[in-house]
């Protein structure tokens, strides 16, 4: 029994010490900071009666290491529909995210969640969005893959009523730089 405590301390002793390690050496050789990033986005919504996706944003992000960072997200995306189908519905994403570098320091995961405020046609809701993406990103340009999904805003049902959420699949382009 005392032989068996030992050894978890002492095991626990070598982990403790090497994550501290590991954790020193990541922090002295990367210089945290803001970097700011433009970019382009795409995409097609996956209900009726919205069909093509088109937005702009900036994204503010702030490196906590070489693979972990904060992000703040806004712009502005229009969702296009067929003017049989009614009128097309803009927004402006306000959005927080952590981002995680997975693999050489340029593929990324990373989950953003906030809210969608609606700025035309007279539509006034507020949506809760949620976005996780997958990218690669090198010093100056960031391609990414995103889901986004709007859980207020209205949509077509299959028998021809309105519910409410949806999403769209989308790409993002974007040219980034350190601040």
């Amino acid at each position: 029994m005392k032989m068996t405590t030992i050894k978890m301390v002492l095991v626990s002793a070598i982990a403790i010490l090497f994550t501290h390690t590991v954790t020193a050496q990541e922090k002295e050789n990367y210089d945290q900071g803001f970097r700011l990033g433009l970019g382009l986005n795409a995409g097609y919504a996956n209900n009726d009666p919205y069909k093509l996706t088109l937005g702009g944003d900036a994204r503010l992000q702030y490196d906590l290491s070489k693979r972990y960072s904060f992000t703040l997200t806004t712009g502005y995306t229009n969702l296009f529909v067929s003017e049989s189908d009614g009128k097309d519905l803009g927004f402006i994403p306000a959005k927080a995210g952590f981002k995680a570098f997975v693999w050489n320091n340029q593929f990324y995961v990373m989950g953003e969640a906030g809210a969608a405020f609606a700025v035309t046609n007279d539509y006034n809701q507020t949506s809760l969005l949620l976005a996780p993406t997958i990218g690669f990103a090198t010093k100056y340009i960031d391609i990414s893959l995103h889901y986004e999904h709007y859980s207020d805003f209205p949509r077509t049902l299959s028998d021809g009523t309105e519910g409410k959420g949806f999403g769209q699949f989308g790409v993002r382009l974007a040219y980034g730089f350190k601040l």
